[in-house]
């Protein structure tokens, strides 16, 4: 059972992805709360996947997400967010958040980005990294670099780096390219070095911006398939 923590300022977002998230089998909301409450709620409840609201009035989620920095075990960070919040994205990814959904995910989608989450995935919205992209020069043209990186990459530590993308956790991949976990962490370890990236969610955006996704998708797939 993936145990998550809803952190929102709104109750009926709260209500409403519990609600969503109970209703599957694996899934189950053991606690949430505002930004105020958050700490308390995290330490108490031990959360699989925390999904943090990224603007809350109290205590924003960027500073919840710098707090929780120091407990262990740590969860799997998600920022809840809107289209308008593009800077806030930026400061949580360089916080450690393993990825962002958008208040509107649908239902079916949302239960699946949690599964993601807990195996160790990310979770990229398409949709709002195009908008960060757009928004913020700075932004792409240092995602540029690391997207030029992605040619200094082994074959092996591309396929590795599409099934990043794609939000598996290494024990997935290991079973999709039929390599031992240990060597999957060897693998990424390696691709976040090249492209100078400290972690899978900048890794994975550098892959969007490289075109690498789209390069596999008219292959048929990554290698290993």
């Amino acid at each position: 059972m993936i145990r998550v923590v809803v952190i929102d300022d709104e109750a009926l977002v709260r209500s409403g992805f519990s609600l969503i998230l109970n209703s599957v089998d694996d899934i189950s909301v053991v606690g949430t709360g505002t930004g105020g409450e958050a700490l308390q709620v995290i330490q108490a409840e031990k959360p699989d996947v925390l999904l943090l609201d990224i603007r809350m009035p109290d205590v924003d989620g960027l500073a919840v997400l710098n707090s929780i920095r120091r407990i262990s075990p740590r969860p799997a960070v998600a920022m809840l967010t809107t289209f308008d919040a593009d800077e806030y994205i930026l400061t949580a990814f360089r916080l450690g958040a393993s990825g962002f959904v958008l208040k509107d995910t649908e239902p079916r989608q949302l239960a699946d980005f949690v599964r993601v989450l807990a195996g160790g995935g990310v979770v990229l919205s398409p949709k709002a990294s195009q908008s960060l992209v757009q928004n913020h020069p700075a932004f792409a043209s240092v995602l540029d670099e690391e997207a030029a990186r992605v040619e200094l990459l082994t074959d092996r530590e591309r396929d590795v780096l599409v099934l990043v993308a794609e939000g598996l956790s290494n024990t997935d991949i290991g079973q999709r390219l039929f390599l031992g976990a240990g060597t999957v962490k060897d693998h990424v370890s390696a691709i976040l070095a090249k492209l100078g990236v400290s972690s899978r969610v900048q890794a994975a955006l550098a892959a969007q911006r490289s075109g690498l996704l789209d390069r596999q998708d008219r292959a048929g797939g990554s290698a290993g398939s």
